[in-house]
């Protein structure tokens, strides 16, 4: 009989769709600087939505301000994706340092802790199960 082959659960970081309610700077190895608005952003990294893609693998320096603190690292941009408005261009930090990440995930968590209060809850594929929100229904 054949062994079952479960694919490892991989831990990802929790993202925040900010839906283009955070501008960012991007500033190209050339010295090209892009502007436009965070799709969505987490601590290993985000969506930014452009007009025109970037190439594939090159180095930006992305800057934006979430919260109450202000993000200024180096990233490597992925394989950008066509959008009905533009496009969404992957980007992946590459030297976001610890004091930076703290900051980040404590503004996203706050995000996520007030997007939570007011949507439904919702189940996560990367967790075995939904989250839990007590029944307020009356026992009968």
């Amino acid at each position: 009989m054949a062994k079952s082959v479960h694919p490892k659960k991989i831990n990802r970081a929790p993202r925040v769709k900010l839906g283009g309610t955070v501008l960012f700077l991007a500033r190209l190895e050339n010295g090209r600087q892009l502007r436009g608005k965070l799709h969505q952003l987490s601590t290993t990294g985000g969506l930014l939505q452009l007009e025109k893609p970037l190439d594939e693998g090159i180095k930006v320096e992305v800057i934006f301000h979430v919260g109450n603190s202000t993000v200024r690292s180096q990233a490597r941009v992925l394989f950008p994706m066509w959008a009905t408005q533009g496009y969404l261009q992957p980007f992946e930090f590459d030297q976001l340092n610890e004091s930076e990440r703290s900051s980040l995930q404590a503004n996203l968590q706050k995000m996520l802790m007030g997007s939570a209060a007011t949507a439904a809850p919702a189940f996560d594929e990367n967790t075995e199960e939904a989250a839990s929100v007590p029944d307020s229904t009356p026992a009968s």
